[in-house]
């Protein structure tokens, strides 16, 4: 390993610790994340408690921390695995956050990002298997673990000389989920329109 690319993934996980969802929650007077809804810093929970706005801006964000480090290391040569290595990093970064108390999400979107240079073919696949999981069964955390069960078949059908990293990714999102699998099993894990279904009641 160069200094290089020992540099990349120091700055990779600091990129992925700025927690997006706490600082634009703070931005919008919202709640923090972590205290409401299902106290995941994240996309969709921050949906629930503030709307589509800053979720949208918090999805964007999130994508974006893995995506820059992974892509301008794509660029410089660096080689698959090591690739998988920094992405592991911006993860890591999102859910462990050196800046916020180590307190942070499961890093769905960050991986998404991280995964956006082998392909765009690729992110769409995972993107529409995400999407079907959760209309058909309306739990984000499931659809999150199901797709990233998948992901390592559908990067070997792109660029099979990517499987092994993500592979290794997808194992950190899932490990990241077993409070979510325990909710399940409980049946009080929230689904994505928990809020809207509460204030559609009469």
């Amino acid at each position: 390993m160069t200094p290089l690319v020992l540099l990349i993934i120091i700055a990779a996980y600091l990129l992925g610790s700025v927690s997006s969802a706490v600082l634009i929650c703070r931005l919008f007077r919202l709640p923090d994340p972590r205290d409401s809804g299902s106290g995941n810093p994240g996309a969709t929970n921050v949906l629930r408690i503030g709307g589509r706005g800053a979720a949208a801006l918090v999805l964007v964000c999130d994508i974006l921390k893995g995506m820059l480090p992974v892509w301008v290391s794509y660029f410089l040569g660096i080689n698959p695995f090591l690739l998988g290595i920094i992405g592991i990093a911006a993860c890591l970064g999102h859910i462990y956050p050196l800046f916020f108390h180590f307190r942070g999400g499961k890093g769905v979107a960050t991986a998404l990002g991280a995964l956006a240079p082998i392909g765009w073919d690729l992110s769409g696949m995972l993107i529409a298997t995400w999407l079907v999981v959760a209309v058909l069964c309306g739990y984000s955390s499931l659809a999150s673990m199901i797709t990233a069960l998948i992901a390592p078949m559908f990067t070997w059908w792109v660029k099979p000389q990517y499987t092994m990293p993500v592979a290794m990714l997808s194992c950190l999102i899932i490990l990241r989920h077993h409070e979510n699998v325990r909710r399940l099993l409980d049946g009080k894990e929230y689904k994505i329109w928990h809020k809207f279904n509460r204030q559609s009641k009469p």
